[in-house]
Protein backbone atom coordinates (compact mmCIF):
# COMPACT_ATOMS: atom_id res chain seq x y z
CA UNK A 1 0.00 0.00 0.00
CA UNK A 2 0.67 3.20 -0.80
CA UNK A 3 0.32 6.18 1.62
CA UNK A 4 0.49 10.31 2.06
CA UNK A 5 1.99 12.29 4.44
CA UNK A 6 1.81 15.63 5.01
CA UNK A 7 3.15 18.47 7.33
CA UNK A 8 1.96 21.47 8.62
CA UNK A 9 2.70 24.27 11.28
CA UNK A 10 0.09 25.20 14.17
CA UNK A 11 0.29 27.59 16.76
CA UNK A 12 1.57 24.27 18.95
CA UNK A 13 4.13 23.48 16.65
CA UNK A 14 4.88 21.16 13.30
CA UNK A 15 1.52 18.41 13.12
CA UNK A 16 1.96 15.61 10.85
CA UNK A 17 -0.53 13.50 9.31
CA UNK A 18 0.22 9.95 7.24
CA UNK A 19 -3.24 8.58 5.51
CA UNK A 20 -3.61 5.48 3.64
CA UNK A 21 -4.73 6.16 -0.40
CA UNK A 22 -8.44 6.37 0.82
CA UNK A 23 -7.54 9.24 3.02
CA UNK A 24 -8.43 7.78 6.69
CA UNK A 25 -5.77 8.71 8.83
CA UNK A 26 -3.16 6.04 9.97
CA UNK A 27 -1.20 8.25 12.33
CA UNK A 28 -1.15 11.85 13.28
CA UNK A 29 1.05 13.56 16.16
CA UNK A 30 2.93 17.25 16.61
CA UNK A 31 5.97 16.30 15.00
CA UNK A 32 7.48 17.50 11.78
CA UNK A 33 9.27 14.02 11.28
CA UNK A 34 6.94 11.60 9.70
CA UNK A 35 9.72 8.62 10.74
CA UNK A 36 8.62 9.38 14.20
CA UNK A 37 4.98 8.28 13.19
CA UNK A 38 5.76 5.20 11.20
CA UNK A 39 6.55 2.68 13.83
CA UNK A 40 3.51 3.66 15.62
CA UNK A 41 1.13 1.91 12.47
CA UNK A 42 0.03 -1.44 13.39
CA UNK A 43 2.12 -3.68 10.43
CA UNK A 44 -1.08 -4.94 9.26
CA UNK A 45 -1.60 -1.30 7.74
CA UNK A 46 1.92 -0.25 7.15
CA UNK A 47 2.38 1.24 4.08
CA UNK A 48 5.40 0.00 1.57
CA UNK A 49 5.54 3.17 0.23
CA UNK A 50 5.04 6.47 1.16
CA UNK A 51 4.93 10.47 -0.54
CA UNK A 52 5.15 13.10 0.55
CA UNK A 53 1.84 15.61 -0.18
CA UNK A 54 1.12 19.63 -0.16
CA UNK A 55 -2.19 18.41 1.08
CA UNK A 56 -4.19 15.60 2.35
CA UNK A 57 -7.61 17.60 1.69
CA UNK A 58 -10.50 17.01 4.42
CA UNK A 59 -7.47 15.53 6.71
CA UNK A 60 -5.23 18.87 6.58
CA UNK A 61 -8.51 21.01 6.35
CA UNK A 62 -9.38 19.16 9.70
CA UNK A 63 -6.29 19.82 11.62
CA UNK A 64 -6.49 23.61 10.53
CA UNK A 65 -9.96 23.85 12.05
CA UNK A 66 -8.79 22.18 15.30
CA UNK A 67 -6.11 24.38 15.79
CA UNK A 68 -8.44 27.68 14.89
CA UNK A 69 -10.56 26.60 17.35
CA UNK A 70 -13.11 24.24 16.32
CA UNK A 71 -12.41 21.30 18.34
CA UNK A 72 -14.63 18.68 17.05
CA UNK A 73 -13.22 19.43 13.40
CA UNK A 74 -11.09 15.71 13.33
CA UNK A 75 -14.38 13.96 14.71
CA UNK A 76 -15.73 12.62 11.61
CA UNK A 77 -12.23 12.07 9.42
CA UNK A 78 -12.37 8.23 8.96
CA UNK A 79 -8.91 6.30 11.15
CA UNK A 80 -7.67 3.11 11.60
CA UNK A 81 -5.96 1.53 13.73
CA UNK A 82 -5.53 -2.44 14.39
CA UNK A 83 -5.03 -3.90 17.64
CA UNK A 84 -7.15 -6.34 20.17
CA UNK A 85 -10.79 -6.04 20.53
CA UNK A 86 -10.54 -4.07 23.85
CA UNK A 87 -8.25 -1.41 22.10
CA UNK A 88 -9.87 -1.04 19.50
CA UNK A 89 -13.00 -0.20 21.44
CA UNK A 90 -11.33 2.21 23.22
CA UNK A 91 -10.32 3.83 20.62
CA UNK A 92 -13.42 4.44 19.08
CA UNK A 93 -14.63 5.60 22.81
CA UNK A 94 -12.30 8.34 22.71
CA UNK A 95 -13.32 9.88 19.39
CA UNK A 96 -16.42 10.17 21.58
CA UNK A 97 -15.31 12.54 23.43
CA UNK A 98 -16.35 16.02 23.10
CA UNK A 99 -13.78 18.86 22.94
CA UNK A 100 -13.72 20.90 25.52
CA UNK A 101 -14.21 17.58 28.33
CA UNK A 102 -11.65 15.06 29.97
CA UNK A 103 -12.43 11.81 31.52
CA UNK A 104 -10.44 10.43 34.08
CA UNK A 105 -8.51 7.02 32.98
CA UNK A 106 -10.93 5.68 35.22
CA UNK A 107 -14.21 6.71 33.85
CA UNK A 108 -12.78 6.11 29.99
CA UNK A 109 -12.48 2.54 31.38
CA UNK A 110 -16.14 2.35 32.22
CA UNK A 111 -17.39 4.11 28.76
CA UNK A 112 -15.37 1.33 27.50
CA UNK A 113 -17.53 -1.18 29.08
CA UNK A 114 -14.19 -2.42 31.78
CA UNK A 115 -14.51 -0.36 34.95
CA UNK A 116 -12.06 -2.46 36.67
CA UNK A 117 -9.53 -1.98 33.47
CA UNK A 118 -7.98 1.12 34.23
CA UNK A 119 -4.38 -0.16 33.19
CA UNK A 120 -5.99 -1.29 30.17
CA UNK A 121 -7.66 2.01 29.38
CA UNK A 122 -4.38 3.98 29.73
CA UNK A 123 -2.54 1.64 27.71
CA UNK A 124 -4.60 2.11 25.08
CA UNK A 125 -3.98 5.98 25.12
CA UNK A 126 -0.09 5.05 25.38
CA UNK A 127 -0.55 2.99 22.28
CA UNK A 128 -2.75 5.00 19.62
CA UNK A 129 -1.51 6.42 16.83
CA UNK A 130 -3.50 8.78 15.48
CA UNK A 131 -3.09 11.60 18.14
CA UNK A 132 -5.78 14.32 17.53
CA UNK A 133 -7.93 12.18 15.49
CA UNK A 134 -8.12 9.84 18.53
CA UNK A 135 -7.86 12.34 21.37
CA UNK A 136 -6.40 10.58 23.58
CA UNK A 137 -5.00 13.98 25.73
CA UNK A 138 -8.72 14.15 27.00
CA UNK A 139 -8.14 11.39 29.44
CA UNK A 140 -6.29 12.66 32.80
CA UNK A 141 -5.53 11.22 36.08
CA UNK A 142 -8.32 10.44 38.46
CA UNK A 143 -7.21 13.38 40.45
CA UNK A 144 -6.97 16.14 37.62
CA UNK A 145 -3.36 15.53 37.05
CA UNK A 146 -2.06 15.24 33.31
CA UNK A 147 -0.89 11.44 33.62
CA UNK A 148 1.32 10.79 30.23
CA UNK A 149 0.96 11.85 26.30
CA UNK A 150 3.48 10.42 23.89
CA UNK A 151 4.28 14.54 22.69
CA UNK A 152 4.75 15.43 25.87
CA UNK A 153 3.05 17.06 29.09
CA UNK A 154 3.30 20.43 28.08
CA UNK A 155 1.79 19.93 25.03
CA UNK A 156 -1.17 18.39 26.86
CA UNK A 157 -1.18 21.17 29.10
CA UNK A 158 -1.92 23.90 26.69
CA UNK A 159 -4.35 21.27 24.31
CA UNK A 160 -6.52 21.24 27.23
CA UNK A 161 -5.99 25.41 27.71
CA UNK A 162 -6.93 25.66 23.63
CA UNK A 163 -10.08 23.36 24.70
CA UNK A 164 -11.40 25.31 27.60
CA UNK A 165 -10.72 22.02 29.62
Amino acid sequence: MTAKWSMMDTRFGPFTTVVDGEGTVLAAGWTGAVDQLLPLIAESLRPHEIRKATDLGEVSRAVRRYHEGELDAAADIPVSQRSGPFRERAWRVLREIPGGKSVSYRDYAALVGRPEAVRAAAAACSHNAAALFVPCHRVLRGDGSLGGFRWGLELKRQLLDHEGG
